[in-house]
């Protein structure tokens, strides 16, 4: 604790004390009901967290007026008293384990979920969606505006009467209030747009009323978009001019920034540094002198630390660290910081399952975000030896759970490495966050003593039944795709050449360190073809991308594929789509465009045609699994070359396989509840 007492130092606002400076912010989860409510896997999925240590959470924007202002497939409500028993229970339960408690009020505007609003037009400034290619809106009249304002208000008193310590204003990320801040979105020309006075009036008319509604002594909190880091749109300077205009009547000034145009900069990507935005808090800061903010990345706590020893902020929000972790607060103030799952900001299971997939919260590294570490109280109920083969993420995954539920477990690599993949992607810089989730795996090994580590050694059946194993876990993970395309096996990885696969660059990275004015082509749009596009392109080289589909990206989550859109777009990267890689030589592609042919030099070219699994050894170890009645597995990418989500779930599925076998005790036996009421 003392490496970190600012972070831990209490922090009063209008009457509410927080135990600490680590805020969760608002999250869409997608687990409330369909009709509004809380569900009780939401409760305890916000339990977790409080019971973590987390100073202040803040629960998910909540729909005030319904359905214009709703938001995703299944949003919290609070237009109508009938919300307030669910939500009451909500803060009753955080507040057990003394965390403050706080939620966000918003309406979506040209952002509203569509499919709720029977054909009708969403609401907004003007007629200007609130994304590309998004639903066109229609310009709300009078009326309409302040029928919204009421809204607000009416919302803010029950978030009182529910319980909460405090109330969030939702004022940014292209929702209905930072429709009308931002030029981008307001074309109005009446007394609600045009001068930043008059864009920011809705704005004022909000915090008034939510201020009349709540009393003086009760903290709101408003959230914004502190730059839209797009042409046209406000800058740092103009928002700290609209804020002028209703700061005095807000007690948190919560710092964000982008629009959904730009949503890999407000949900951040990967290789964003740690609180990269905490000159815009600090900006704010330094104008009004009140409790600011930050979010943006922010893994170290270290960083976090120095945010607020230095002023930069005095609240630091951890999003998506917290879905990843839910004992981040615990865990760094106790000297934890080893056993901490870091977010590696694949925003996979969390801003993917939700934004474009319509799915419920998950998250790559964090096999269950909503009951924690609890199997960890269940235990084999007789001896049970586990043999994992492959110590990629999902092995490891795999063969921790084992291990922490009293299996005797042996986890057999062949390579004098951990990781796999992971490992292996984490070497590109642009990736490197994605290392801390096989450095926490290792370090959680560490601690078990009943899992023995067998590295440099290969699986086979006779070492296997050496071991007299119960059950087999297969998770050999994946090699390159290597199409049988002329002369691709030829070129590719050869001593000398100037053609590689993934894997052939990544274990040749200080060939590539000055690629400056070098001609790069690269095979592959998909997530691997991109990463490489991203490194050369980042280094001055001069970039070519070959796809056979009309565009790239086509399967990455929504949060990278704009970072990678964006990035293509910036460094001029000559696009190829609907091309055929046709034949590979030792300084060109052929390729084919429709009923083009043409070539494509290089300096270095790069085939990153996806992977697939790798299940050399796998028949024989079936056989023999078969014959002598043991249960096997295959899981993670030997089953099919995915994502890390995939294989983690996978891994943590031992534990069904175990229950299965009936040497695991049943669900229900071995529950434990969070509440008794």
């Amino acid at each position: 604790m003392s490496h970190y007492q600012h972070l831990f130092t209490p922090l009063t606002i209008n009457g509410m004390t927080l135990k600490n400076r680590i805020i969760m912010p608002p999250m869409g989860t997608n687990l409330a009901s369909l009709n509004g409510e809380v569900s009780q896997e939401q409760l305890e999925y916000y339990e977790l967290r409080a019971k973590g240590g987390t100073g202040l959470i803040t629960i998910e924007n909540i729909c005030i007026d319904f359905p214009f202002a709703s938001n995703g497939t299944t949003q919290l409500r609070i237009d109508n008293d009938q919300y307030i028993p669910g939500l009451f229970k909500l803060t009753e339960t955080l507040h057990k384990h003394g965390a403050c408690v706080s939620i966000q009020l918003n309406h979506a505007g040209a952002s509203a979920y569509a499919y709720r609003l029977n054909g009708e037009q969403p609401l907004s400034s003007s007629n200007t969606p609130s994304k590309k290619n998004g639903n066109i809106p229609r310009a709300m009249t009078h009326d309409e505006i302040y029928h919204a304002v009421n809204k607000f208000g009416e919302a803010a008193e029950r978030v009182k009467r529910a319980g909460f310590d405090c109330v969030e204003i939702h004022a940014g990320h292209s929702y209905l209030i930072s429709q009308f801040l931002s030029p981008l979105f307001n074309k109005r020309t009446d007394e609600f747009g045009g001068s930043p006075e008059n864009r920011a009036r809705i704005l004022t008319l909000v915090v008034d009323k939510v201020r009349a509604c709540v009393g003086p002594r009760f903290p709101i909190s408003l959230r914004f978009s502190a730059d839209d880091f797009l042409k046209g749109g406000n800058t740092l300077e103009d928002t700290l001019r609209m804020l002028a205009l209703c700061q005095d009547k807000v007690d948190i000034l919560n710092v964000s920034a982008a629009q959904n145009d730009n949503l890999n900069l407000q949900i951040d990507q990967m290789s964003l540094e740690d609180g990269w935005k905490r000159y815009l808090s600090r900006a704010v800061r330094d104008t009004f002198n009140k409790p600011t903010v930050i979010a943006g990345n922010i893994r170290s706590p270290k960083v976090a630390e120095d945010i607020i020893a230095t002023g930069d902020a005095d609240l630091i929000a951890i999003g998506r660290g917290l879905i990843a972790e839910p004992e981040w607060v615990q865990k760094v103030q106790n000297g934890n910081e080893r056993l901490m799952r870091k977010c590696i900001s694949c925003n996979i299971g969390c801003a993917d399952h939700r934004i474009a997939r319509s799915r419920p919260l998950r998250c790559s590294i964090n096999p269950d975000i909503i009951h924690g570490d609890a199997y960890k109280l269940r235990r084999v109920n007789r001896d049970t030896r586990v043999v994992v083969i492959g110590a990629g993420t999902a092995g490891m995954e795999a063969a921790c759970t084992a291990a922490e539920v009293g299996c005797h477990t042996w986890l057999l690599e062949k390579k004098n490495s951990l990781g796999g993949l992971a490992s292996e992607i984490s070497r590109l810089p642009e990736k490197k966050r994605i290392a801390d989730f096989p450095q926490f795996m290792k370090n959680r090994m560490a601690g078990l003593d009943n899992l023995m580590l067998m590295v440099g050694q290969e699986a086979n059946v006779e070492r296997i039944a050496g071991l007299r194993p119960n059950l087999i876990v297969n998770a050999t993970g994946s090699i390159p795709l290597l199409p049988p395309i002329n002369g691709l096996k030829e070129c590719i990885d050869v001593e000398g050449g100037n053609v590689f696969s993934i894997m052939g660059m990544i274990h040749h990275l200080d060939q590539f360190a000055d690629v400056e004015g070098k001609r790069i082509a690269v095979v592959g749009g998909g997530a691997v073809g991109l990463d490489v596009i991203e490194y050369f392109s980042a280094r001055g080289a001069r970039t070519a991308l070959i796809e056979m589909q009309d565009g790239p990206g086509r399967d990455l989550d929504v949060i990278t594929k704009n970072a990678m859109l964006t990035m293509l777009d910036e460094h001029h990267v000559e696009q190829h789509m609907q091309t055929q890689l046709v034949a590979v030589h030792p300084t060109h592609f052929s390729v084919k465009q429709a009923d083009r042919a043409y070539d494509i030099p290089f300096d270095y070219g790069f085939v990153c045609l996806g992977m697939r699994a790798n299940t050399t050894g796998l028949n024989e170890i079936e056989q023999w699994a078969r014959a002598n009645n043991v249960k096997i597995m295959n899981i993670g990418d030997s089953l099919m070359a995915r994502r890390i989500i995939d294989g983690v779930r996978e891994g943590r599925n031992v534990l069904d396989t175990l229950e299965d076998m009936g040497a695991l005790g049943n669900r229900e036996s071995a529950k434990i509840p969070l509440l008794t009421y």
